[in-house]
């Protein structure tokens, strides 16, 4: 059985935690800032966790995927 290639931009855009589980950032940060509240920016700097519904979509993306990798 030959080992599973990891999706490289999937792993740019998604981090396991300790307990497996996939974290993510949140869209709309990256331009056009100026008309965002600064409290919208601050709430889109924070990372989330991934949904139940595509979590089975993301996880065989990164099959090997380590902590802080």
């Amino acid at each position: 059985m030959p080992k599973i290639k990891t999706k490289k931009s999937a792993a740019k855009r998604f981090k396991r935690t300790g307990t497996g589980k996939i974290k993510r950032y949140r869209a709309f940060a990256s331009h056009l800032l100026s008309k965002k509240s600064r409290k919208r920016k601050r709430f889109l700097k924070k990372a989330v966790l991934v949904g139940r519904s595509d979590f089975s979509r993301i996880k065989p993306l990164i099959p090997y995927k380590t902590i802080g990798g």
